[in-house]
């Protein structure tokens, strides 16, 4: 869709933008390009869609960052879209599924969301002292604590996803939504091969079951 339609489609709709684990860190580096959410505010804001990053502390509980979504997006004046990435795609999709919430929203993209968790967070929370030194990091920096971390392992996510599968089998039905993520193709980058051990090791689709 050309910029001049979409502006026109999304007219009186605003987009909100959720971080993912850290991003708030990224962002304050945006003076030197690392706020990898800029380039996306800038391109909705020229060509006059409304849009915002909602500024949450990324390392708290999934579920305390799904209630400041919630009370963020009900509090716009008119329908939103909602944004997510990676943890941040886990906290907008457990925000949907509060009340009110669905009607008010004209649609839900995630990017690299774990739904059924990450094996990083496996090793992370796997290790005690790990653990322990993300969880106090997290609170020395404001950022949350070693729960949000905790909350993006597979086991964590499969119980979620599990007890609440009939919930989200109806938002799907409700809610246009799309869960995107790259693959390492067939001649992957020295980048994508460091990751490649990670990548093939789990993933998160948005399925219900």
């Amino acid at each position: 869709m050309e910029d001049a339609a979409l502006a026109t489609h999304l007219a009186g709709t605003r987009v909100l933008l959720c971080y993912g684990l850290l991003g708030e860190v990224m962002a304050g580096l945006r003076p030197i390009g690392l706020d990898y959410m800029a380039g996306q505010i800038d391109w909705l804001a020229r060509i006059g869609v409304a849009a915002r990053v909602l500024r949450l502390p990324t390392v708290a509980p999934v579920g305390v960052n799904a209630g400041r979504i919630a009370e963020a997006a009900l509090a716009e004046d008119g329908p939103f879209i909602l944004v997510g990435h990676s943890k941040g795609g886990l906290e907008a999709l457990a925000a949907l599924l509060r009340p009110g919430m669905a009607p008010r929203c004209r649609g839900f993209i995630a990017l690299q969301s774990p739904f059924r968790g990450s094996p990083v967070a496996d090793r992370v929370c796997g290790v005690r002292a790990f653990h322990l030194a993300t969880h106090h990091a997290a609170r020395l920096l404001g950022l949350g604590t070693g729960r949000g971390v905790k909350d993006l392992t597979t086991a964590v996510r499969a119980r979620w996803m599990q007890d609440h599968a009939a919930a989200i089998a109806a938002l799907v039905e409700a809610v246009p939504m799309a869960s995107l993520a790259t693959a390492i193709g067939p001649t992957p980058s020295a980048q994508d091969r460091a990751h490649a051990p990670i990548a093939l090791d789990g993933g998160g689709g948005l399925g219900a079951e």
